[in-house]
């Protein structure tokens, strides 16, 4: 399971690539002149995450993401849903091929700030470059209470970093892949923590209607600290499009909102049992007047 994830997505890529050149050669068919390759993803996020899509020029987006508790965790909690973690967005295309947003999210009353910038739009024709390339990073600073005891705690203490590079492949109008890299840092970590880890994602979709598409993401941590007991990261989800609205419901062991925690900090064990259920919902804006 750790590797399955990652061995499908270079299968798929792979594959792909050799279809593609063995049907030009053959056919000598295709566009005239270089064209981009849109909707790789119909959303900002492949589940938790972040995809290559981008807002375009002065689209503001508001992003809901919300996860329920643990299923498992019986009638007394109404099987996680009277639990909840919550983030609030908003996502703006300053440019085309460059994104920043902000957002506060109720696990460690967390404050947050991204900008994400694509390097390279996935083309087709002539000079075309065979995938997407999206450049993210951002900081999250929590704000909960110190504890009284510990005075050497101040605000540095509560930053940490996300670094992410994101390579993205529409394979086919019903199959999109995506290659996620990421490096977390924090500035201030429990001993048995560390403050730099790594780790590297894989995200997929399926498109089974023209608003239906199904979803899979998969974090896999890179040398983990071996006291902790978190967990890799695996989500299944379900997009459902309707106009400008992206309503994503999904089950997935991780119950916070942010990647520095998602990604490292996962308590959940899918496989047994520990699994969550929540949605993302948007709504995007044009401003400024409507593009032509």
């Amino acid at each position: 399971m750790k590797y399955f994830f990652i061995i499908l997505f270079f299968l798929a890529i792979s594959q792909s690539s050799f279809a593609q050149d063995d049907l030009m050669d053959l056919l000598d068919e295709g566009p005239k002149k270089k064209e981009p390759v849109y909707a790789t993803f119909k959303g900002s996020r492949v589940i938790l995450g972040h995809s290559v899509k981008l807002k375009e020029k002065k689209e503001l987006e508001f992003l809901i993401s919300h996860r329920f508790g643990a299923l498992n965790s019986g009638a007394h909690e109404f099987w996680g849903l009277d639990a909840a973690n919550i983030r609030l967005g908003l996502e703006y295309g300053l440019l085309d091929n460059l994104n920043i947003g902000v957002g506060r999210s109720s696990f460690d009353k967390s404050f947050d700030g991204f900008i994400k910038y694509k390097l390279v739009q996935q083309s087709k024709g002539p000079g075309s470059f065979p995938f997407s390339i999206v450049l993210f990073s951002s900081v999250a600073a929590r704000t909960t209470p110190r504890q009284e005891d510990d005075a050497t705690y101040d605000f540095n203490d509560r930053l940490a970093g996300t670094y992410q590079i994101l390579i993205g492949k529409k394979i086919s109008p019903a199959l999109s892949l995506q290659l996620m890299p990421v490096f977390v840092h924090k500035n201030r970590v429990a001993q048995i923590d560390d403050n730099d880890q790594a780790a590297i994602g894989v995200g997929g979709r399926i498109k089974l209607t023209k608003s239906l598409a199904l979803n899979l993401e998969y974090y896999y941590r890179l040398s983990p600290p071996d006291q902790t007991e978190f967990h890799n990261s695996l989500s299944v989800g379900l997009d459902i499009e309707t106009g400008g609205h992206v309503f994503q419901l999904h089950f997935t062991n991780s119950d916070m909102t942010l990647e520095r925690a998602f990604v490292t900090e996962t308590t959940g064990d899918f496989f047994d049992g520990d699994i969550r259920f929540g949605f993302n919902i948007s709504r995007t804006f044009q401003l400024g007047g409507k593009r032509i």
